[in-house]
Formats: C-alpha cells, structure tokens, sequence
C-alpha cells in the first residue's frame, strides 16, 4: 500500500490533484483506513498512472471518468472501451502532425535566423 505522499511521488501529481480525482470518482476503488486516510494499491497506483497519460495527452477528465465507469462495469464493456481509446488515439495522432507542421515552420524560422543574422518577417507568408 502507498501513501498519499507516496502516489504524489511516483505519478509527479500535487496531492491536491490526487484528492480533486478522488472527490471527482475517478477512484472508485481507493480504500481508506478506519481513520480516513487514504492509502493506495499497487491497482490504484496503475490507475492514477493511466489517469495521468490520458490527462496529459488532451483527455478531458469527463471522459476519463466515462471510461472508468466503462472499466467498472467489466468485460460487456470492452467493446465501448477500445472505441473510446480509439477515437483518443485519433485525436492525439491529429495533434502530433498538427505539431510537427508547427515545428517545421519554426525550424524554418531558425534556419532563417541563423543565415541572415536577426529574425525578421517572410514577406512570403508575413511573418
């Protein structure tokens, strides 16, 4: 078992962040000892984990619940859960190519930089 201490640690998540997920359900499954403290399974610690990798590639924390509850109501779910990563996977492969375009202009912009010596503006694309 982890302490809250522990998990803030392990997962790079403010504890406040970890009682905000709590109070939101995204936790069902965390227990408590008889004094109310929270302490974390290995399970619980996978599932922050998850929580995390969703969050910080663009998952609003609605769906993330969404998907949870899906998880909770076990294997007549699958199906729906696959779809939900699914469309996640999409919207995360649109935003690594809508990056890499971003990128390319700014490695142009440096290119640029370095071979006339001070930034200025493309009078090609104006800017």
């Amino acid at each position: 078992m982890y302490t809250m201490k522990e998990v803030s640690d392990l997962t790079g998540l403010s504890e406040h962040t970890i009682r905000y997920y709590d109070r939101e359900g995204l936790l069902p499954l965390l227990t408590r000892t008889k004094s109310g403290i929270r302490r974390f399974s290995q399970d619980d610690l996978e599932w922050m984990k998850l929580i995390c990798c969703l969050k910080n590639s663009g998952m609003p924390l609605e769906k993330i619940k969404t998907f949870m509850v899906l998880c909770l109501d076990g294997e007549k779910t699958a199906e729906a859960r696959k779809e939900l990563l699914e469309s996640h996977r999409r919207y995360i492969l649109e935003q690594i190519d809508h990056l890499n375009s971003c990128l390319g202009t700014i490695n142009y912009k440096i290119d640029n930089y370095k071979t006339v010596g001070i930034f200025h503006l493309d009078r090609q694309t104006g800017a």
